[in-house]
């Protein structure tokens, strides 16, 4: 496929610890992998970036091309905004205000909290609802994971995201102002880095939604720099004074949080991104009850806490951000609430520009696309209809659009293989019980074996067993 647009993923591919095991390709809910060759090739417009391959490949040859502490020495100020969801990382005993200081010893300037990012966002999604009430359902915007996915995979629901930016976002850009007039600073002098859980929020600085340009500089995996907390973690001393968030704004690292804190009655909460796609597809054929007005979609299990950056159990990272939110304060101070509705007021936390769908086609040229989609079609029909992947395609339709656009073979599929070798077979057997002459049949034989050696280099290598490999199961 071709896709329309330009995207490119901070998933990617280690090549020498692929096996070519097509677990990624089940897996991928845009369909954005292939095996070709014993490698996995990532379709990069496709791909959305939530991380389904990462967990799901045994080899872990897919990676995320994260930031490193290395890239502070870029700024003279350095911000780190941690989300919620570093706070579950750890076990029990460990406070937020010790986390934060293990964080901030790491080489950072300031902490910012993202929760306090939440707390505002939660603020203007209140309004935003009671100002706008069509169309309905409307679709959170904060993981960037399930709106790259309306993108690809339902691109008629994009008007219904709502046109809110993410805690992470809104965060970054409240401290980056303050900071830059207080010290003096121009905006790009100050460094801000999300301490991440997921390649989506990576991508969301990068190529971000909604806005021409990220007030975030940076990535920092969960799991990347988890060791080096550890270290810091008994070392430092308390600072609550760094908690600024409430527990409705932590609360957000997990499924249900947001919506608990929006605090609206007709919700719907749905988290892992199979899951979500299967509401989706119930609110596009117009299945779901227009009576809900909020649907919060998060594209890990469990929500952010579920995220392939991070290190915890996801079940218990729930619990331990659940007990927390409860114990922190449920209000955020009067003053402050005053000055998000003024800033919400000023459009201060809308997209600068609506989503786009990422429509994709056979090919660039309208005409040559109808022509390979056509030819797809009939390719289908000859396809067993198994959608197995052991062709290194996800389903047999999208084998016969690889095959339509010249990325793969009909022989790819072991099926339509096999099929091909017993004709050819029983066509060998055939001739080699014909009378002479016997040069008309030799010839004919040998043309049968030609084929028959062409044929079996296009058989993919069958993979060695991991005990013959010498490896550990």
């Amino acid at each position: 496929m071709i896709p329309v647009g330009n995207y490119s993923p901070a998933v990617t591919l280690d090549q020498e610890k692929c096996k070519g095991c097509t677990n990624c390709i089940k897996s991928c809910p845009t369909e954005a992998i292939r095996v070709r060759n014993g490698k996995a090739i990532i379709i990069e417009n496709l791909c959305i970036d939530c991380g389904e391959c990462i967990r799901n490949c045994p080899n872990h040859a897919k990676i995320v091309a994260a930031d490193s502490l290395d890239r502070l020495k870029e700024f003279k100020y350095n911000i780190v905004l941690p989300a919620p969801t570093l706070y579950g990382q750890f076990r029990r005993g460990i406070s937020p205000a010790r986390v934060l200081a293990a964080v901030l010893s790491l080489g950072f300037d300031e902490i910012y909290e993202v929760s306090l990012g939440a707390d505002a966002v939660t603020i203007a999604i209140r309004e935003y609802l009671r100002d706008h009430k069509s169309p309905r359902p409307m679709i959170a915007s904060a993981c960037p994971g399930v709106v790259r996915l309306i993108q690809v995979r339902f691109p008629s629901l994009v008007n219904q995201i709502i046109p809110i930016e993410s805690p992470m976002e809104i965060a970054a850009k409240m401290v980056k102002q303050k900071r830059s007039l207080q010290l003096g600073l121009q905006p790009e002098e100050i460094g801000i880095f999300f301490i991440t859980p997921c390649p989506a929020k990576v991508n969301a600085i990068r190529q971000p939604l909604g806005v021409s340009r990220s007030c975030v500089d940076g990535a920092i995996a969960i799991n990347a720099i988890y060791a080096d907390l550890l270290k810091q973690i008994h070392r430092v001393p308390e600072m609550p004074e760094l908690l600024k968030g409430t527990g409705l704004g932590i609360g957000w690292a997990r499924a249900g949080g947001q919506n608990y804190a929006i605090g609206i009655d007709n919700e719907l909460c749905v988290d892992g991104i199979h899951n979500v796609i299967n509401v989706l597809t119930e609110i596009e054929l117009g299945k779901v009850n227009d009576d809900i007005d909020y649907l919060g979609f998060l594209a890990c299990s469990g929500g952010c806490v579920g995220g392939p950056l991070t290190v915890d159990n996801p079940f218990g990272s729930r619990v331990k951000i659940r007990n927390l939110a409860a114990k922190m304060p449920q209000d955020v101070p009067p003053e402050f609430e005053a000055e998000v509705k003024r800033l919400y007021q000023e459009g201060f936390f809308e997209f600068e520009h609506g989503i786009e769908p990422r429509s994709y086609r056979l090919d660039d040229n309208i005409s040559q696309a109808i022509i390979k989609v056509e030819k797809s079609e009939r390719i289908l029909k000859e396809l067993p209809g198994l959608d197995c992947g052991s062709c290194g395609s996800p389903t047999c339709r999208s084998l016969a659009e690889d095959i339509s656009c010249g990325g793969a073979l009909e022989t790819d599929c072991t099926f339509k293989l096999r099929e091909i070798l017993q004709e050819l077979a029983a066509q060998m057997l055939a001739l080699a019980k014909l009378v002479p002459p016997v040069t008309a049949v030799q010839k004919e034989i040998m043309k049968i074996q030609r084929q028959m050696f062409q044929l079996a280099e296009q058989v993919p290598p069958v993979m060695e067993k991991k005990e013959e490999r010498g490896e550990a199961e």
